[in-house]
């Protein structure tokens, strides 16, 4: 099958509002998270979230524009034009029947509908709805609006894997290259989840973090105290193309992707299984597609969401996969950045790209008396990055329902 390469990142996140200002973040360690300033938290158990900080949709959207879209459709057209800027693109001298978008998201327009559900209910019946209500509420317009706004015509449709769903679409995109079905796939993910109906929704699944008063830590993965995780939003774009194709139009290759794995938890709604079967099958899938073993992974950014028993039935499927003090080096980059739901898959690969490119592992901040089991067994990279030659990197992600996605990225090399 042909290679498949990556030639530019957008990033749109809690702790950097472009590719390069969010890497910097994360290897010094910067946490996202602060005080909800969205809605009123008062009534709330958990009162506190990751935002995007210094950002206003309308710097980047003509406001005749953004009022079409909800806040996850704006977060993808920037964080894709970021990318497409990064991968010097002129998309009017390439074929657009073969450049096709896959993107991803968890919940779709959810801002909108609740926005739209909540004034319909204090009226007095009679429907009165904007007319972008639906267009603005589907969860597959995103990948719509950037087909539209560069004339797109290749495979276009969206994925959604709870928070699978990024590296959902990105392994879909992966396939449909190699497979030769596209030159060129821009995907990724956006999610705009924090307001009363999310937060009061995982408040109720008893996911969410309740340390108000000490947010910035309260991401702690595969720590003692961790109680839940942190919401996050924002978005994340990859460019994918065949490596001919972006040899002979002169692109920039940043990194490689080599395989990808999914599988299923078939254990419950929202919890992972104890034993980490559907992610232990997830990362071997990965590695079979890659065909590399255990031993070539430097890096593995991992799921870690916080969550007592999450982070516990990942860290056994690591162990079951790479064995006891492996020379394997992880992060939860999510110390930082909080969850992103549907986009999370999208900004961790972004971070695996870039720790590629940088030969540096971001740090698990936040996490000082990890589980016992696990304290000595592997590499978290606590508190401080560390710099490594990184050839191989995996990212793991997991979603309610046992959904199971994984993505290795490598370093590039004729």
């Amino acid at each position: 099958m042909k290679r498949v390469v990556i030639t530019g990142t957008g990033a749109l996140t809690p702790i950097g509002n472009n590719t390069n200002d969010f890497w910097e973040s994360l290897i010094t360690g910067k946490s996202g998270s602060s005080l909800i300033t969205k809605f009123d938290t008062e009534k709330f158990k958990t009162k506190f979230a990751c935002e995007l900080k210094n950002f206003d949709p309308i710097d980047f959207i003509p406001k005749s524009e953004a009022r079409k879209y909800d806040l996850f459709t704006q977060y993808a057209l920037i964080a894709v034009d970021e990318a497409i800027r990064n991968s010097d693109i002129d998309f009017d001298k390439l074929n657009k029947n073969r450049i096709g978008v896959i993107w991803g998201s968890g919940n779709g327009g959810i801002n909108t509908f609740q926005q739209q559900i909540t004034e319909f209910a204090k009226g007095d019946g009679t429907p009165r709805f904007n007319p972008y209500f639906i267009p603005k509420m589907i969860v597959d317009i995103a990948s719509g609006v950037i087909s539209i706004k560069y004339g797109l015509r290749g495979i276009n449709f969206t994925t959604v894997s709870a928070c699978a769903t990024s590296n959902t679409s990105i392994i879909d995109a992966f396939n449909y290259i190699r497979w030769g079905k596209a030159d060129m796939i821009i995907t990724g993910g956006s999610e705009a989840p924090i307001n009363e109906s999310s937060i009061g929704g995982f408040n109720a699944s008893r996911a969410l973090s309740t340390n108000n008063k000490n947010p910035k830590s309260a991401s702690k993965p595969f720590d003692m105290e961790r109680d839940g995780f942190v919401m996050g939003e924002g978005a994340g774009a990859i460019i994918l193309e065949e490596l001919e194709y972006a040899k002979k139009r002169g692109a920039t290759i940043i990194a490689e992707i080599v395989g990808g794995g999914m599988a299923a938890d078939a254990y419950h709604l929202t919890g992972t299984h104890p034993d980490g079967e559907g992610a232990f099958l997830g990362m071997k899938s990965a590695m079979e597609d890659a065909n590399i073993s255990p031993e070539n992974i430097d890096y593995l950014n991992a799921h870690a969401t916080s969550t007592p028993l999450g982070d516990i039935s990942e860290l056994k499927a690591i162990e079951r996969v790479f064995g006891k003090k492996n020379q394997l080096n992880i992060s939860a980059t999510k110390s930082m950045t909080g969850h992103l739901l549907g986009a999370a898959g999208a900004i961790e690969a972004i971070a695996c790209i870039s720790a590629i490119q940088k030969d540096t592992i971001p740090p698990t901040i936040n996490s000082k008396n990890i589980e016992p089991y696990f304290n000595d067994m592997f590499d978290l990279t606590l508190q401080s990055a560390k710099e490594k030659t990184i050839n191989f990197a995996m990212s793991n992600t997991f979603g309610f329902g046992g959904h199971i996605a994984t993505t290795i990225f490598k370093k590039y090399s004729e």
